[in-house]
């Protein structure tokens, strides 16, 4: 069987050995190079995008690689790491030429820039199935300096920052929804789905503020309550304090519901943490030096689970917490 394009080989040398930082050793070795600065922790992470469950097949390719790249970032900040490396892996069917990998590749080379990260390595393959794409990204951060979920004390605020559920509107956007939203709105909420914002600057600033903490990428409330689970606490989050954009908002205007299920949709990649009420000062003038916005949307309590609770304190009833594979 003839083959066209550049192949395999090409392919890593003309698009992905320009990303490559010291460490990878120009992609021409089986295995990368990793250093750590003394007194700090490699924190190590990795998410997988699939086609049709992660993103769409006519997807621009830049936006792809961009999503998939900044989902793990996400993830580093949520321990308050700073990002160093990433691998990359990839399968793709034929239909995914060389066209699409120029481009793909062109994606992760300005968040590159964007964001302080390098490739190190990885692995491709072809498919028959649809495009699977997976990071495993490595950050650094001080020895005793990480956040982790278990941190988190009854009493405890509960904040979030950006806002919530733009990215979920945003797929409806393109798959055909909410034409009743002004362009611009539209276009904003589809640019959250595909293109997150890690907070990384916020998570780097975090330590000893929050106690624990992790990004939200099933669900609002299905990710507090993986803090609940590893703090052995439970959480109550006020409906009328969830962040919403405007357009959010405007979309909830023909459907009160909305904003209650919004609490339990995924993609948004906003950190989500625990902080002693004292430290609400210092969040208030960390939002002002980011120009974040930071919400404070519930408390952590004794017991277990997540409620949801209404303006007057009643339990709002919610068929799923969050975004399940199985």
């Amino acid at each position: 069987m003839t083959r066209t394009g550049l192949g395999e080989f090409g392919r890593i040398a003309r698009f992905f050995a320009p990303l490559a930082g010291p460490g990878g050793l120009g992609l021409t070795d089986d295995a990368a190079l990793v250093e750590c600065a003394p007194g700090h922790r490699l924190v190590v992470t990795v998410d997988q995008a699939i086609e049709n469950i992660h993103f769409l097949p006519d997807d621009p390719p830049d936006l792809v690689a961009k999503k998939l790249l900044r989902r793990n970032l996400s993830d580093l900040a949520a321990m308050g790491a700073r990002p160093l490396h990433y691998l990359l892996t990839t399968a793709l069917p034929a239909d995914r030429g060389d066209d699409w990998v120029e481009a793909f590749a062109a994606g992760l080379a300005e968040d590159q820039a964007e964001f302080g990260i390098d490739l190190i390595g990885g692995d491709s393959a072809s498919t028959n199935g649809p495009v699977s794409l997976t990071i495993t990204a490595i950050g650094e951060v001080a020895e005793g300096a990480e956040i982790r979920r278990n941190g988190a004390k009854a009493g405890d605020r509960v904040w979030v920052s950006g806002t919530i559920g733009d990215a979920f509107l945003g797929l409806k956007v393109l798959r055909g929804g909410y034409a009743n939203l002004a362009a611009d709105e539209r276009a904003a909420l589809a640019r959250r789905f595909r293109l997150p914002e890690p907070r990384i600057e916020l998570g780097r600033r975090l330590p000893r503020i929050a106690h624990a903490m992790c990004d939200v990428s099933d669900g609002l409330l299905a990710d507090l309550g993986h803090i609940c689970d590893a703090s052995g606490t439970g959480a109550t989050v006020r409906l009328p304090s969830l962040p919403l954009s405007s357009a959010a908002r405007r979309a909830a205007g023909d459907d009160p519901d909305l904003p209650a299920r919004l609490a339990t949709v995924g993609d948004d990649y906003e950190l989500l943490f625990a902080a002693p009420p004292d430290a609400s000062g210092a969040i208030g003038r960390l939002a002002a030096e980011l120009g974040l916005a930071i919400t404070a949307i519930g408390t952590m309590e004794k017991g277990a689970g997540v409620r949801l609770v209404d303006a007057g304190g009643k339990r709002v009833p919610v068929v799923t917490a969050g975004y399940r594979h199985f």
